[in-house]
């Protein structure tokens, strides 16, 4: 098959199971690199405050991949998961919202390794900035709150990128676009109790997003209210009251279950190694292992 052909196969196979794709010309990541430090550099991006994620880019995927010469952006919708706690005779609920959870990653890369094989392409791994390759290559438009939005969707979606070897034809590289829900609806920055969202631009402050401070290891600040937490990682409270999110809202399923024993070892901050296979599968279950370090301060906020 041509390239254009399988390009088109991916797509629709993916399409066939809920899915969106898109395969672009590996020479947009050189576009994505320099739209990253000119963010930076005009001050639209606080380097100081993005530097984790900033560093876990690969924008020199030529020189990891040599043969690499096309981008395949993937989004799959999915659910939020309910965990519950139980501990002091209590039980607590917690949210893990549906871009924690990769479970779709795999059925996404058997699609895609299955019908690059066939027709002798290979598949890696990519690590780049996806909101915005989503939105330059047409998938997702940003919402007020800088959430990635697919239509017929919303905003309960995972991406993830990979490259091949596989050639792409020239491909529309959209301008990042917000929603035209937007243009008059103030329902996320009015939510945010952080003051996050601002409304002349699509992008948060970070360093008052409760996501971007549940994810980091610090210390809560002074000035966050535990009434604000909502998720055990995360916020979801932009994103339930979105009008474009009303059909998704009530789309949560059913997690794991921990006993007071499993809850007072997290608490603790009881190391994988230390942990009871039994707990520690559960945390694996729910794509928990990467946070372990803020899960004891997480849910103790959460319990509050």
């Amino acid at each position: 098959m041509a390239p254009d052909e399988i390009a088109g196969l991916i797509c629709s196979k993916l399409e066939e199971r809920g899915y969106r794709g898109a395969v672009l010309p590996i020479e947009h990541v050189a576009q994505l690199k320099s739209e990253i430090e000119d963010g930076i550099s005009q001050g639209k991006i606080a380097a100081g405050v993005y530097d984790r994620y900033l560093a876990g880019f690969q924008f020199d995927v030529t020189t990891r991949f040599p043969g690499a010469r096309s981008i395949i952006m993937t989004a799959a919708p999915q659910p939020q998961r309910k965990v519950t706690f139980r501990f002091n005779g209590r039980m607590y609920s917690a949210i893990i919202p549906p871009t924690y959870y990769n479970n779709t990653d795999k059925q996404i890369r058997n699609i895609l390794q299955t019908i690059l094989t066939f027709n002798d392409y290979q598949l890696y791994q990519a690590a780049l900035p996806l909101k915005l390759l989503a939105a330059r290559s047409g998938i997702t438009k940003y919402g007020k709150n800088n959430i990635a939005y697919i239509e017929g969707l919303g905003s309960f979606v995972r991406l993830r990128a990979f490259l091949s070897d596989m050639p792409a034809a020239s491909s529309e590289w959209s301008e990042p676009r917000a929603m035209k829900e937007c243009d008059k609806c103030k329902a996320c920055l009015n939510e945010c109790p952080t003051g996050a969202i601002v409304g002349d631009r699509f992008l948060v402050h970070a360093e008052r997003c409760i996501t971007f401070l549940n994810e980091e290891s610090e210390e809560f600040p002074e000035w966050i209210e535990p009434a604000w937490h909502n998720s055990l990682v995360g916020c979801m409270r932009c994103q339930l009251v979105c009008p474009v999110n009303k059909p998704f809202v009530k789309w949560v399923e059913e997690g794991e279950n921990f006993t007071e024993a499993e809850t007072e070892l997290i608490l603790n901050g009881v190391p994988l190694d230390r942990l009871p296979p039994g707990t520690a599968h559960k945390l694996n279950r729910c794509y928990m292992m990467e946070y372990l370090d803020v899960l004891p301060r997480n849910l103790r906020a959460l319990m509050k």
